[in-house]
């Protein structure tokens, strides 16, 4: 008998496949759908700090007086907050599997107070999403990392379910970062966030949007920095994010030493209908190689040496274009 049970950032899975912070995942008649399409968790679509803080600023601006736009603005975070409580609640009220707020952050302000009705409303866990971009020619190297570490110490004092860190790709060391994220009480670790596609429309001269789905090809990263972080920071777990369009996305992951894989692009292109037969794929390939369970393959193919993973790099990088003619 396959059993696909794993285990996330402290929360007991079903199996590996958890569907992402996303519009998928913004109500509860979509949750409800989502776990009897097989999914194995579900992270809420996020409470965007940056959203609730512009509507704030848009308010103050139309108000005709200082006591009334601090009245609306107050009235536009407890509105927003209770619809995304009410969203957890209901969630978990008509879903049997994991719950996972989301928070979709980029400073350490008054917002933080949010988490502990976040907590209180029922949710299994929380992933913090901290994402920017650093720009100014004034950023002293460090502070970006650091800004991480003070919004986890922060909400950790607030809070006792499960927290989950979202990385962004733009990071010089990750694996520093992780450890120091799973030093200040980070129970998960996902890689990585997918930043916002810029491009270009020559004809109006306008910036548009790019791609905004993945494809296959974004796993590379993931399955990079899982690889060696899995190797170095072994005391945490770790999910997949970008680019898992397959089942055989979702073994490599876990070869590499992932405990599950986020699903987000695949499901917008093809449906929740590609949960099960993802899953199946998964115990038929289990089944051929022998493994009854996750753990007997979970990183069997993390790094083996992180002191030579550059080196390793390089090294593969020259002789696939040293033999291309």
């Amino acid at each position: 008998m396959i059993d696909l049970r794993t285990e996330f950032a402290g929360l007991h899975l079903k199996n590996p496949l958890i569907v992402s912070s996303s519009g998928l995942t913004g109500s509860v008649e979509k949750n409800e759908r989502l776990e009897l399409a097989g999914a194995g968790a579900i992270v809420l679509k996020s409470l965007f700090e940056e959203q609730i803080m512009l509507k704030a600023e848009q308010t103050n601006e139309q108000a005709y007086i200082p006591e009334g736009g601090n009245f609306l603005t107050e009235h536009i975070h407890e509105k927003d907050l209770s619809d995304y409580l009410k969203l957890i609640q209901e969630s978990k009220k008509n879903c049997s599997i994991p719950i996972i707020a989301s928070i979709n952050c980029c400073t350490d302000t008054e917002w933080i107070e949010f988490v502990r009705k976040i907590e209180q409303a029922g949710a299994d866990a929380l992933e913090l999403n901290i994402l920017s971009i650093q720009a100014s020619p004034y950023y002293e190297c460090g502070e970006f990392e650091k800004n991480h570490i003070s919004i986890l110490k922060n909400v950790k004092s607030k809070i006792r379910i499960p927290v989950i860190v979202k990385l962004g790709t733009h990071l010089t060391n990750p694996v520093s970062l992780i450890n120091k994220l799973r030093a200040q009480g980070a129970e998960g670790i996902v890689l990585f966030n997918r930043l916002y596609q810029t491009d270009i429309d020559i004809k109006k001269l306008e910036y548009i949007s790019g791609e905004v789905l993945s494809s296959p090809s974004d796993l590379t990263a993931s399955l990079r920095w899982i690889g060696i972080s899995s190797a170095t920071v072994s005391n945490i777990d770790y999910a997949a994010s970008g680019g898992v369009h397959s089942a055989e996305a979702a073994i490599k992951s876990i070869l590499v030493g992932a405990s599950a894989v986020e699903l987000c692009s695949v499901i917008y292109k093809t449906g929740s209908q590609c949960i099960r037969p993802m899953l199946k794929t998964i115990e038929n390939w289990m089944t051929e190689k022998g493994f009854e369970n996750i753990s007997q393959f979970k990183g069997l193919m993390r790094a083996k040496d992180v002191n030579c993973a550059n080196m390793y790099e390089r090294t593969q990088f020259l002789r696939y274009f040293s033999e291309r003619e």
